[in-house]
């Protein structure tokens, strides 16, 4: 009977069925035998095939649409058809969209911060918004500190974040002193480990490394197969220009941009891509915010460079005269790179819709505005060099990028999906079990209702900073159901699943970085 077929079951059960009345009229026993095998068919008939269907659905992947159901068992993809049935729940999406849950591959998530600064998010509240926005994997960044190894920022990173996160995490090395033991010993072992990407900076107090460290940290990147993060502002050229500014007593929020112009990211964006010439190592440029260091990451993509572009929300909606608001208000805006201008704007969607940006991020580094311990802090209402760099984005990110590109008819459907989803989850080593809809991925799924309007508030993203810079932005389709390995974890704006449903994910190198490593070539 296991070998039977649905369709031959009915006509066996009849069969044991007939047994049972013969058997009872010559031995109890034998019919009480029989007719257990009846009770246990009936029960493996009535036996759902799958945990969760979504049914009714258009699917949509980096390169296709379809209307079709998606059946989830076990937390994995495991069918797609039409009018599958047999299910626990089914999960009606007529009408609606259904795409991989959102990839953020760049957010910074209870960090260090400074002497009496603290960040807004702690892992909880952080991916409570990434849920409810429509991302279920997240990539934060653990910090090296001065004199730290990166074990022992490893192990107190986990500590904060285990058992807290409603979807999943995956952590990015950040290399602030790359000693010889942390080049020679730790970083190697640790990319071994599935921590395959690490980020550098090229700017900020004890965070930006010379051009020297940057070669032997690529060099390390070049032998293990791990894939270099760059953030790309030059050092000096800021300091300069701050120190110019504040002589002349123009300290105020507005002028965070004018210390950070794009000739700085220019610059340090084609010092970055020519050093990583040099070591032949592939390299990421992080938060593009114009033109001109577009064309630079395009220049070396032409020469075949393996050199990958992201840019971010901040960028294609923001400008730089956001940071004109009356006293400290300008402070709500203050990043790096700054937003910049209308026509940067449109370069920054050019790229995208080109593919010299194949990653779209939300750059998520929250702070509370109206905190002593946060943006107004004491030293930042003195000069905008210390008013804490980094805003709130991670729950935004998608639906801004949903309205803004696809509904406005800048980037098509697939487009979204690849630059969200598909394209971090291949760069950083999560593919194919993160990042699409395919038989075998991970049941991280994000519903979507295209339809559905509403002014964007901070409520409705509910991360732990008190505001939202995007504030007022009008939105046209939003993510109303949000599963993490089939399991409900965002439903119609409100947090359903329990923290801790999130798990921290261990990364295969990226296959960009692979093709130069030495050791499987």
């Amino acid at each position: 009977m296991r070998g039977a077929s649905e369709t031959e079951r009915p006509a066996v059960c009849g069969s044991l069925l007939w047994a049972v009345r013969r058997c009872a009229a010559r031995d109890a026993f034998c019919a009480r035998s029989v007719y257990g095998l009846v009770l246990l068919d009936r029960r493996h008939s009535a036996m759902a095939l799958y945990d969760t269907i979504i049914s009714g659905g258009t699917v949509v992947t980096a390169s296709d649409r379809i209307l079709c159901d998606v059946a989830i068992k076990d937390g994995k993809i495991v069918a797609l058809g039409s009018g599958l049935t047999g299910a626990d729940e089914v999960i009606d999406a007529t009408g609606k969209l259904v795409l991989p849950g959102g990839v953020d591959a760049h957010v910074h998530i209870a960090q260090p911060s400074g002497e009496g600064i603290v960040m807004a998010d702690d892992f909880e509240s952080g991916t409570r918004s990434a849920a409810l926005g429509g991302t279920t994997t997240v990539m934060p960044f653990c910090l090296q500190e001065k004199g730290q190894g990166l074990r022992a920022a490893l192990k107190d990173y986990h500590a904060k974040a285990d058992g807290e996160c409603h979807v999943d995490v995956s952590f990015h090395l950040i290399i602030s002193d790359p000693t010889e033991q942390v080049l020679g010993q730790e970083l190697p072992a640790l990319v071994e480990d599935g921590y395959t990407s690490f980020k550098i900076f090229m700017t900020y107090e004890g965070l930006a490394l010379k051009d020297r460290e940057i070669l032997d940290v690529m060099s390390v990147a070049r032998d293990t197969g791990a894939l270099v993060m760059v953030h790309a502002e030059n050092y000096d050229a800021i300091r300069f220009l701050t120190e110019q500014l504040e002589k002349r007593g123009q300290t105020a929020p507005r002028f965070h941009a004018t210390s950070r112009p794009i000739a700085v990211e220019r610059e340090a964006t084609h010092r970055a891509i020519s050093l990583a010439e040099l070591v032949d190592v592939p390299v990421m440029i992080v938060h593009v915010s114009n033109r001109e260091a577009m064309e630079q990451i395009r220049w070396a993509q032409n020469k075949g460079l393996t050199v990958l572009g992201e840019t971010c929300t901040q960028y294609l909606v923001l400008t730089e005269k956001d940071l004109d608001g009356l006293g400290m208000e300008g402070a709500k805006y203050v990043c790096s790179p700054p937003p910049r201008d209308t026509e940067s704007q449109e370069a920054c969607w050019e790229g995208l819709r080109t593919g010299v940006f194949t990653i779209f991020s939300s750059d998520h580094c929250p702070f509370r505005y109206d905190d002593p311990q946060g943006k107004l802090t004491p030293k930042g209402r003195t000069s905008f060099r210390w008013v804490p760099n980094g805003i709130p984005g991670v729950g935004a990110r998608l639906p801004v990028l949903f309205s803004e590109g696809v509904m406005k008819g800048r980037i098509d459907l697939e487009r979204f999906v690849a630059v969200t989803a598909t394209n971090p989850a291949k760069t950083y080593g999560l593919y194919p079990r993160k990042g699409t809809i395919a038989v075998g991925a991970d049941a991280d799924i994000a519903i979507w209702d295209p339809t559905k309007t509403q002014t964007l508030t901070h409520d409705l993203i509910r991360d732990g900073a008190d505001y939202t810079p995007y504030e007022g932005i009008e939105i046209t389709g939003w993510p109303v159901h949000t599963l993490l390995r089939g399991k409900t974890v965002a439903r119609d704006g409100e947090v359903v699943g329990q923290k801790g449903l999130g798990q921290h994910l261990s990364r295969a190198k990226s296959p960009f970085a692979v093709q130069r490593d030495p050791v499987a070539s």
